[in-house]
């Protein structure tokens, strides 16, 4: 694992801190008039999502943890664990709910996702901006209820529940945004 010092951090560098993979989230880097020099960070830990501030002395070496990014299909559900399988290899890989998140509200049978791997362990899951899902259930819409920006609740193939207008029907395809979980348009 290569030691950096914290004078090279950058947004978005893995860093291995005690045991924990830690995000880069923000760094600022300050020379106070008297003192020493020192970089105040914001990092994200990788397994739990926790964000936490930490101070590092100017120049203090930290090791660079190295991210590998492998294009994943999901196959299907073996029991609670999500079976993956990689596209090069056809190695298949079971991984557990609490890895994926909120990712598992996004995948269905056969979709594609870049799963985040150190070493032989996943630990988070790379969605694109917006899926495209099948409605499974909704109230109809009744003729002549066409309020503006009115919204009724969904429930999608994969079991999330989403506000979607009036109009959109059961059985209906829609584009819903994987950051905010918000509708975005009919397909």
């Amino acid at each position: 694992m290569p030691i950096i010092t914290t004078n090279d951090l950058k947004n978005g560098m893995t860093l291995e801190i005690d045991d924990n993979l830690y995000q880069v989230v923000e760094f600022q880097h300050v020379k106070p008039g008297k003192g020493h020099a020192f970089v105040r960070t914001t990092l994200k830990n990788s397994r739990t999502g926790a964000v936490v501030d930490r101070t590092f002395r100017a120049g203090e070496k930290v090791e660079r943890a190295f991210i590998d990014k492998r294009s994943m299909q999901f196959l299907y559900r073996d029991g609670t664990d999500y079976v993956f399988m990689d596209t090069d290899t056809y190695d298949q890989m079971p991984v557990s709910p609490a890895t994926l998140g909120d990712a598992a509200d996004y995948l269905v049978e056969q979709s594609t996702a870049l799963l985040l791997m150190y070493g032989d362990d996943v630990i988070g899951v790379d969605l694109p901006a917006s899926v495209e899902l099948t409605i499974a259930e909704t109230e109809p819409g009744l003729q002549g209820d066409r309020v503006s920006g009115a919204r009724k609740p969904a429930t999608l193939e994969t079991g999330l529940v989403v506000s979607v207008p009036l109009f959109i029907e059961q059985g209906e395809r829609v584009k819903v945004d994987t950051r905010s979980g918000e509708y975005l348009s009919r397909v």
